[in-house]
């Protein structure tokens, strides 16, 4: 016999790691966006689909932006003010 209190208590475990609070941190996330430079916004949506709980965002952000540099996406000088803002967006998704 199932208890009544005991379902309760599944939904409401399940309420609680439902991915409903990432959907509002990442529209957070993506409002930020909306006013980042071209160059931030070109870093911030090549990660956004990468973030997740646990991710070093320091490191990917880093490394993002150098392979967009590398690969002649982004200019050197630039790299590292569109990375901060970028990451500050990016931030806000965790």
């Amino acid at each position: 016999m199932i208890r009544p209190l005991s379902v309760l208590a599944v939904a409401a475990a399940m309420l609680a790691l439902s991915p409903t609070s990432s959907l509002a941190d990442r529209a957070k996330a993506d409002a930020c966006a909306a006013g980042l430079s071209p160059d931030a916004k070109l870093i911030y949506s090549s990660i956004i689909g990468k973030m997740a709980p646990g991710v070093d965002l320091v490191a990917t952000v880093k490394s993002q932006a150098r392979s967009l540099v590398m690969a002649g996406k982004l200019e050197r000088a630039q790299a590292r003010s569109a990375a901060q803002s970028a990451g500050a967006c990016l931030e806000q998704a965790l």
